[in-house]
């Protein structure tokens, strides 16, 4: 009984209130209708926007992890690979004028400055030849100038067996000599 009588006792609104309840009745009815469901829709689309959020974090965690693999694995290949270059490199450039009596040969990077694209290149010089590349060679030079570099990386990590089948096929009598003189020398670490 308080209330309405309270009520009847304020004062009318004037214009510029009644402006005001106009906008704001106008305001609700452009909102809608009430959804009563929104707040359970929040929440299960709050829950499954936290769950998507953590999977893309754990995503890009594991994706920085797999760079930083990458990295050190390309580190490692590239220091693994220049030392083992550079060791069947030396050996060749001994192993080659043995095998043929004299001459000269190594081997060299297509690419010095990108070690995990590059390619290797065998120049090699059988005595009283020009120095040039592998094409240029006879059937048995070229069959010894392999023979030298599979002795090379031999040489550079020795396995417990090796077998060799009609590499010699190719060989004059002189060159036969010689192969056999360095797989006999090699017969100390391996099995022929």
């Amino acid at each position: 009984p308080k209330v309405i009588g309270d009520y009847h006792q304020r004062e009318l609104p004037d214009e510029a209130t009644k402006a005001r309840i106009d906008e704001l009745t106008r305001l609700v009815e452009r909102m809608g209708e009430i959804n009563l469901t929104a707040i359970e829709e929040f929440e299960e689309q709050s829950k499954r926007f936290e769950h998507l959020s953590a999977q893309k974090k754990d995503l890009e965690d594991a994706l920085s992890q797999l760079e930083q693999a990458i990295k050190q694995m390309n580190r490692e290949s590239k220091r693994l690979f220049k030392e083992t270059f550079d060791s069947v490199n030396d050996r060749f450039k001994l192993v080659f004028p043995k095998l043929f009596g004299g001459g000269k040969a190594e081997l060299m990077l297509t690419q010095p400055d990108d070690l995990l694209e590059t390619g290797v290149d065998i120049v090699a010089q059988p005595p009283g030849k020009k120095l040039g590349s592998i094409e240029l060679m006879s059937g048995g030079e070229k069959a010894l100038t392999a023979v030298s570099l599979i002795f090379s990386i031999f040489q550079h990590r020795p396995s417990p067996f090796c077998l060799l089948d009609e590499v010699d096929a190719p060989l004059d009598e002189a060159n036969i000599g010689r192969f056999c003189d360095a797989i006999r020398a090699m017969t100390q670490h391996s099995q022929f």
